[in-house]
């Protein structure tokens, strides 16, 4: 289905301003859907003038819908749909008399022309199914209402709120729980949901007739400093959103204040119960907090153990055996570096690029100062999961230190590890420019113990292949294709 963007940009004049206030609508528009019990589509009248678009359509969540198929990418030919230009070229809220029964069921039209700063740039469709239709409860007045007021406010201009926070994914819905306040802050009508709320927090007596910021201070802030964004929020005068926490309760309030006819004639307060969620946020962020220090831990210990064999290397007199331990500290620090890297991060995912650049920059410093190596990364490997972070750190470790030592020994030359990720595959070419392959090598019956810990690492653990061929031109070209898990 294409985006409202992309129907606003091929087929009508919307600027760029425009276009921010019609996305700013949608996102929020649902708070009208549901308080209308209404389906809600939005028109825009096409580039060349004749006729109408629809950019976008939200269905309630409180009442049966209308339109069971969607209606975006739909265009109207001017006098198609009367109501829309009536509300177009008058610019007022226009209201069918009688139902409409053409496709089956009883549906009450009307439109709402849209208003930002002082033009007008589209018109909102608002059809209710009126086949349930009973004696509305003091409920459903209420909504009606509210969604009058709405309504009038997205007409004149002041609906959504300009400069306003953005709305987050999670805030409360209307059938979370509502409250009415008048223009002093006091609560004219609270939902059901809404009172269940407020009596988890505490609150004994009704909410009616209360005024909705003191109160909700004394349940939350008895000995210790009111929040003045609570204030804000619980009194209607802002559009903004707020926590308040009772007795080990967590109650999400959203203000929405209504200027009708140039004055503020009241607000809504709609409420959410976050309770549940908090604490499972809570016992994520203790998991993640064990995990980011075992991580830590693990590398603190890692580091131990290198010190270690860099200590006896120290002691021995034996070359070979030195070089051995002076590998396996090798060995040990680049897992350490991955270790050291997810003590930092929530998640079991790191950003490999600067694993690989230390581990690049490791090999640099170990190099022989004739050699004049100077390794570099050429692509970038993005961020990648802790099972193949680790075991790949191990293989660079090898082969960069195989190239250095074997590749570039007492020699300048070119290192480099180039890197192409695709979606699902992750493409490294590690080619030095050096003296190449002995003859006769082969990567299955080498003995090289680097070499057999690169291919148990890659084929092994990774799933990948590996192939270690001559570089054209002089030196040595190893490729690693390694699977990535399709996120």
């Amino acid at each position: 289905m294409p985006t409202l963007s992309d129907l606003a940009v091929r087929h009508t004049a919307l600027d760029d301003a425009d276009l921010e206030w019609m996305h700013s609508l949608v996102s929020d528009w649902q708070l009208l859907a549901d308080l209308s019990f209404a389906d809600l589509i939005l028109w825009i009248p096409l580039r060349e003038g004749t006729g109408w678009i629809a950019v976008a359509q939200m269905r309630p969540t409180t009442g049966p819908t209308v339109y069971h198929d969607d209606i975006v990418g739909m265009t109207a030919a001017k006098g198609e749909r009367a109501l829309i230009d009536t509300a177009w070229n008058e610019r007022r809220i226009c209201r069918e008399g009688d139902p409409d029964w053409s496709s089956g069921v009883p549906v009450r039209e009307e439109t709402i022309p849209v208003r930002r700063a002082d033009h007008f740039i589209g018109v909102i469709q608002r059809s209710t199914n009126l086949s349930s239709a009973r004696t509305p409860s003091r409920l459903e007045l209420t909504y009606l209402q509210s969604a009058s007021d709405l309504a009038q406010m997205v007409a004149e201009g002041r609906f959504p709120f300009s400069g306003a926070e953005p709305i987050l994914v999670r805030s409360p819905r209307v059938g979370d729980g509502l409250l009415r306040l008048d223009r002093a802050g006091r609560v004219t009508y609270a939902s059901p949901n809404a009172l269940s709320a407020y009596r988890r927090l505490g609150l004994n007596a009704d909410l009616v007739g209360a005024e909705l910021g003191r109160t909700t201070a004394n349940l939350c802030y008895s000995d210790e400093p009111i929040n003045e964004n609570l204030m804000i929020v619980a009194s209607g005068r802002e559009p903004r959103e707020t926590e308040v926490e009772s007795g080990g309760t967590v109650v999400q309030l959203r203000a929405i204040p209504l200027v009708v006819g140039g004055g503020r004639i009241g607000a809504l307060v709609l409420i959410r119960d976050v309770t549940e969620l908090r604490r499972r946020e809570r016992e994520l962020m203790t998991k993640d907090a064990t995990i980011r220090e075992i991580h830590h831990r693990v590398k603190n210990n890692l580091q131990t153990v290198a010190a270690l064999l860099r200590l006896q290397a120290r002691r021995l007199q034996v070359p070979e055996g030195r070089e051995a331990l002076e590998e396996a500290v090798r060995r040990v620090g680049s897992i350490a570096i991955v270790h050291e890297t997810l003590s930092h991060t929530p998640e079991e995912q790191v950003d490999f690029d600067d694993i690989a650049d230390r581990v690049i920059a490791m090999t640099g410093e170990v190099a022989a100062p004739e050699a004049q190596v100077v390794p570099r990364r050429v692509g970038t490997f993005g961020v990648l999961r802790s099972e193949i972070a680790t075991p790949l750190a191990m293989v660079l470790t090898e082969l960069l230190q195989n190239a250095v030592q074997h590749g570039l020994a007492q020699r300048p030359g070119k290192l480099q590890v180039i890197v192409d990720r695709g979606a699902d595959r992750l493409d490294v070419i590690v080619s030095d420019d050096g003296n190449g392959l002995p003859e006769n090598f082969d990567l299955e019956s080498s003995t090289s113990l680097g070499l057999q810990i690169v291919r148990t690492l890659v084929v092994g653990e990774l799933s990948g292949r590996l192939a270690i061929e001559p570089r054209q031109g002089g030196g040595t070209e190893v490729t690693l294709s390694i699977p990535l898990p399709v996120t």
